[in-house]
């Protein structure tokens, strides 16, 4: 059924891959939301699980703000997206975006491979969005908070677009909504492209002035 209601939300190419894309390990008591749940909320509107509600509530955004967000697709290369996440620049992004966020069993060891293949299994049709990267997840994943370890919430990558000091900034769904935007911002162009397509300046030499003719005497 949720596999079924995917697939007329999310991109061609993004395969359910997890059961479990969040473990809520925030809050009161410990949570599993499963795909169908966000695969119903994206298609109807319905929120049929608590742990979804919670993080909706504390998202820092209206339930329909965060439906629209996590649906909306973006234009990207999959080579340039391919070519930032492998750089260091994209490691290092990686690394910064999995802040409390990774694979359920092996935390934060596998936690930039992990991201990395969800992103580039969604864009190999050309597009990216919030849900299908979350539907691209390999494993299980889990939002933890383990006594000062890690602390439940995510850097949010879009500069000045969230509220300071408000869970548009530190919230897993906000993080989300922001994340295909970033990756777009981000994809890096073939350097080697950029060479063959240098022009040079045309400069222009100076002609010199003519030297006046002294006579002999």
């Amino acid at each position: 059924m949720g596999t079924a209601l995917m697939a007329s939300t999310l991109p061609a190419s993004a395969a359910v891959d997890n059961d479990l894309p969040v473990r809520w390990n925030t809050g009161g008591a410990v949570w599993s939301t499963p795909m169908d749940a966000f695969t119903t909320f994206l298609e109807t509107g319905e929120i049929t699980d608590r742990g979804l509600a919670g993080g909706l509530n504390l998202s820092g955004w209206t339930a329909a703000e965060v439906r629209a967000g996590l649906s909306k697709s973006y234009s990207v290369d999959l080579v340039g997206v391919t070519r930032f996440l492998y750089s260091d620049a994209g490691v290092k992004f990686l690394k910064d975006q999995s802040r409390s966020y990774f694979p359920y069993w092996t935390m934060s060891t596998y936690a930039v491979q992990g991201l990395r293949s969800a992103i580039i299994a969604d864009a190999k049709d050309g597009q990216i969005s919030s849900a299908g990267i979350m539907a691209a997840l390999p494993v299980d994943y889990r939002l933890a908070d383990t006594c000062g370890t890690y602390d439940g919430k995510q850097n949010i990558c879009a500069d000045g677009k969230c509220k300071q000091g408000t869970a548009q900034c530190t919230s897993l769904l906000s993080w989300y909504v922001f994340l295909p935007a970033c990756i777009q911002a981000n994809q890096m162009g073939d350097p080697v492209a950029k060479v063959e397509n240098f022009q040079a300046p045309v400069v222009v030499p100076t002609v010199a002035e003519p030297m006046p003719i002294r006579g002999l005497w």
